[in-house]
């Protein structure tokens, strides 16, 4: 197109763009273009985890040389940390609160230990799971790939850290007469299903703490009720057979307690099925697959908002 100007000159216009008139997501639709880092349907992100498979496994296990990198001791911390924790709960709730009673001492022992690692086995992949975003904005700024490989390879470390401590745990039920038996093997089926409800436990904590940074504050306090809560340092039946039975049983089934007195009728001779709740393995799966499912679908849909502002 063209018009004579005032001078004589002839000036030339552009003709019509067919573009115009069209809004951006019109416009995005007629070229085929997409969001960049736009969330990929739920079973196109398991695909793509899959396939990141071996860099999560890598990647936990550099976490694992590098958490005591700087310590004369290394990985000896690894089993040191919780079993000293153990040492000081039985000083003050084994000898001084006497939270042993209806044990004898050749099943206490065993028994708070076993409580001691199976509970910093879920206790460190949650408090891992709420920085695994926010801790890492870097990397998640700077490379794509599926966010949920973070949260998953802090739970898989703190697996590999617990299999380490499983070697003294091993060693201090002998110690204190629960020799290998048939029921050691259920101590498989019960790692598997803690580490599947801790891995969901952490995509819950990941999506929260990514938005929320001061939750790695709280959360200490949070699991330290927990821990109290869960018959860690004492068995919740005997120690609350004088209170109203709902109490005892509410605590019973929560899932730290399931995996921790799974954990403890497997290893230890004297920890009888009397001590489990009905329907415990029924519970310990639920609680596994109701987390793990439900923490994955939860972080995934906020796939696209990690690491922007």
């Amino acid at each position: 197109m063209s018009e004579t100007t005032q001078d004589g000159g002839v000036a030339v216009t552009a003709p019509p763009s067919p573009d115009d008139g069209l809004s951006p997501a019109e416009l995005a639709a007629k070229y085929g273009l997409s969001v960049s880092g736009a969330r990929p349907g739920l079973f196109e992100y398991v695909r793509q985890l899959w396939g990141r498979r071996h860099f999560i496994l890598a990647f936990s296990q550099a976490k694992l040389t590098a958490q005591y990198s700087q310590a004369k001791l290394g990985q000896l911390w690894q089993v040191a940390t919780p079993l000293l924790n153990a040492l000081v709960y039985f000083l003050i709730f084994g000898l001084i609160l006497k939270a042993d009673r209806g044990m004898e001492r050749e099943v206490y022992i065993p028994f708070l230990v076993t409580g001691v690692f199976v509970f910093t086995f879920t206790q460190s992949s949650v408090m891992a799971g709420v920085r695994a975003i926010s801790g890492n904005l870097g990397l998640v700024r700077a490379l794509h790939f599926p966010r949920a490989s973070l949260p998953v390879s802090f739970s898989l470390q703190q697996l590999q850290q617990l299999l380490f401590s499983m070697i003294v745990l091993f060693v201090v039920a002998v110690g204190f007469g629960s020799y290998p038996r048939l029921s050691w093997l259920l101590i498989l089926p019960v790692l598997a299903l803690q580490f599947l409800f801790n891995t969901g436990l952490a995509l819950i904590m990941a999506r929260l703490g990514s938005k929320t940074p001061d939750l790695a504050q709280l959360m200490p306090f949070v699991m330290r009720t927990w821990m109290y809560a869960s018959g860690v340092m004492f068995s919740i039946p005997v120690m609350l057979k004088e209170h109203p039975a709902w109490i005892a049983d509410i605590l019973q089934w929560n899932p730290a307690a399931i995996y921790m007195d799974l954990m403890r009728f497997a290893l230890i001779d004297g920890y009888g099925s009397e001590n489990l709740p009905p329907h415990v393995w029924a519970v310990a799966v639920g609680w596994a697959v109701l987390v793990a499912a439900g923490g994955f679908v939860y972080f995934w849909k906020a796939e696209e908002r990690y690491g922007r502002g």
